[in-house]
């Protein structure tokens, strides 16, 4: 792949950020024009230039694309209209000759999905598949480094999962397989791949991993529905993202996300990581947690 222009939305963020690094220690071949609507927050990298670009301004994401190979769309924030700012990229990557899209989904993507925001992704998929530029979907799990945050003030991890099983990823993993996807040239074309960790997992079992991890109790409630939406109301978010926070956890327990692939091996090269092994590794997550625990110990 000789001197191939790629693009890489959200590159300030969590996923968009690996990827640009793995991209840019991959050497010769690869120009990287990184995409974000604050070119402050991109990573500083060779062969790369940070450009101005927001999905609620086509005409930004169609000059920053003009000359782009491949782009990796990164989804955009959770938005009443994201459907709509996902759209306004694809049209947009259409008008400037992008040849490939790799856009980053969610597992159990379906119109019917439980999961609200899966239903936007889904939406996504097909939008880009109509506009026949070639694709690759790739469908992640729940990310690791967000579940420390699932528990509250207490020590409680409140949704309706009941027992149901999931296999969240890391960040790390899902940047590994997408540098394999865009170096891969069109061998990945038309593919939907599963991305999830290396074991399905409890939200009871979460819990126990935190406990261990942190030495603060954490425990898991299984809510019903009712109770989901009740418990989240006091927050006053917008009626669409409640939806999505509460009917996260019932995807697990209707079984949607009960899905172990052999992506990360098979892609990056390399076992997926698992949650233990990633709390071991990343305490920053943690330290909420921990903090709490050592002001319970003081009084």
């Amino acid at each position: 792949m000789a001197d191939e222009l790629i693009a890489v939305t959200g590159a300030g963020g969590g996923v968009g950020g690996r990827l640009a690094r793995r991209l840019a220690a991959a050497g010769a071949g690869v120009t990287q024009r990184l995409l974000t609507r604050d070119p402050g927050r991109a990573p500083s990298l060779h062969n790369a230039t940070a450009t101005r670009a927001d999905f609620r301004n086509p005409r930004s994401v169609e000059q920053a694309l003009t000359g782009v190979q491949s782009l990796f769309l990164v989804s955009a924030t959770e938005d009443a209209d994201r459907v709509q700012l996902h759209t306004n990229a694809v049209d947009a990557a259409r008008a400037a000759g992008v040849a490939r899209i790799v856009y980053l989904s969610f597992l159990a993507a379906a119109p019917d999905a439980t999961f609200t925001f899966a239903r936007d992704h889904w939406h996504t998929e097909q939008y880009i598949q109509a506009a026949g530029i070639a694709y690759t979907f790739l469908r992640d799990s729940l990310y690791q480094d967000v579940l420390p945050f699932f528990a509250d003030s207490a020590g409680v991890i409140r949704g309706p999962a009941g027992d149901g099983r999931f296999a969240p990823v890391t960040r790390d993993d899902v940047a590994d397989v997408a540098a394999a996807v865009l170096r891969g040239a069109g061998e990945h074309d038309g593919a939907r791949y599963d991305v999830t960790g290396p074991a399905a997992i409890t939200m009871a079992e979460v819990s126990a991993e935190l406990t261990r991890a942190s030495g603060r109790p954490v425990r898991y409630h299984a809510e019903t529905l009712p109770e989901a939406y009740a418990s989240r109301a006091r927050f006053g978010a917008p009626e669409w993202a409640v939806a999505g926070w509460v009917t996260s956890y019932a995807a697990i327990a209707t079984g949607e996300l009960d899905v172990v692939s052999g992506t990360v091996a098979e892609l990056a090269g390399h076992p997926p990581i698992s949650f233990a092994e990633f709390l071991a590794a990343n305490p920053g997550p943690l330290a909420r947690l921990r903090r709490e625990r050592e002001q319970e110990d003081s009084r």
